[in-house]
């Protein structure tokens, strides 16, 4: 008996081991397949509004950066361009040290300390000379110096091609390897907007195309070395940091620029110079490292594809200028190519 005791009581365990997940299930509920099942709705709706405010941050950096040429433009009223973009760096840098004051560094990514200010890793400063370099001076400046002959419809049909531009410096600094149809539509929008440029300036390169040219290669390369330090370190403290090492030349620079050119104050002269500051240089910057943190950088690169169209937009309705059949048409060119290329790399 014992033996078919011994041989049924396996029998028994194997027939009541059938509902015993279901009541492992249930009273194991934390470490259950139930649990994350009841949860998932949850879940799924906070991912969603996370996509949703990247989104919406990622397009506020967008429209903030449209708006840089015509605030530019209305800067230029009141300031010289070199009293424009010391001015202009020297303010936004005030805003990012407050920022970065308030905020502070983590622990793991500082090196010593400035005063009451924690300063990032020795391995960042090249970097961020760089960004500062390309973002903070040397785009700013050259684009000002254009905008001084080229209307700002021009100038924003021809830095459409950023976005292009970045893309060559990327794939040559970090070694991404962009497809073929990639590289064919790259090369197609840089034959529109040639094409643009040269019949713009009937038949020759102006000196505003050679800075906007200029300026496309110095934000590019800032651009591309900002995004590999945004895998190690907070964006904004990326164009913040850049911003606060800029201060030894801006400030200086300011002095004399200021000391030099005639300065008119006005209502649309002080506006533009304050948006630059902080709504361009700063700000805009921001909300739009934050959006590629929460909705990742492809997609917060298609919002960005619609800047060229919006500074066009802005040029009419701030400025009142007069756009030719080929500024629209050659931005939306562009916009084709370029979405291209996103698809291509993705």
């Amino acid at each position: 008996m014992r033996t078919k005791n011994s041989a049924t009581d396996p029998t028994s365990i194997a027939v009541t081991a059938e509902p015993a997940p279901a009541t492992t299930a249930t009273s194991a509920t934390p470490a259950a397949p139930v649990a994350p099942a009841s949860v998932a709705p949850v879940r799924q709706a906070a991912s969603a509004r996370a996509a949703l405010g990247g989104t919406l941050q990622a397009a506020l950096g967008v429209a903030a950066f449209s708006l840089t040429f015509p605030a530019t433009a209305w800067g230029l009223e009141s300031f010289g361009p070199w009293s424009l973009v010391a001015v202009r760096s020297v303010l936004a840098a005030l805003i990012a040290g407050g920022c970065l004051l308030a905020v502070g560094v983590p622990p793991r990514e500082r090196s010593r300390a400035w005063g009451s200010v924690p300063l990032p890793a020795r391995r960042h400063w090249a970097g961020l000379a760089v960004v500062a370099a390309g973002v903070v001076v040397g785009f700013p400046l050259l684009t000002t110096l254009a905008l001084q002959t080229s209307t700002t419809a021009h100038a924003a049909v021809v830095v459409g091609l950023l976005p292009l531009t970045t893309a060559l410096f990327s794939a040559l600094r970090v070694g991404t390897r962009p497809s073929r149809t990639f590289w064919l539509a790259a090369l197609a929008g840089a034959a529109a907007v040639a094409a643009f440029t040269v019949q713009q300036s009937g038949g020759a390169l102006t000196t505003a195309d050679l800075y906007l040219f200029g300026a496309l290669l110095v934000c590019a390369a800032g651009y591309t070395e900002g995004g590999r330090l945004a895998r190690v370190m907070p964006g904004w403290q990326v164009i913040g940091w850049a911003l606060v090492l800029c201060l030894p030349i801006t400030v200086p620079a300011a002095a004399v620029a200021l000391s030099h050119e005639a300065v008119h104050l006005s209502w649309h002269g002080v506006t533009g110079l304050l948006w630059v500051a902080a709504g361009s240089q700063f700000l805009g910057l921001v909300v739009w490292y934050r959006g590629m943190a929460a909705i990742g950088i492809p997609k917060a690169s298609q919002l960005q594809l619609a800047q060229p169209l919006l500074t066009l937009v802005w040029s009419v309705l701030l400025l009142g200028e007069h756009l030719t059949v080929a500024a629209p048409l050659t931005a939306a060119a562009v916009l084709v190519c370029i979405a291209v290329t996103q698809r291509a790399r993705g």
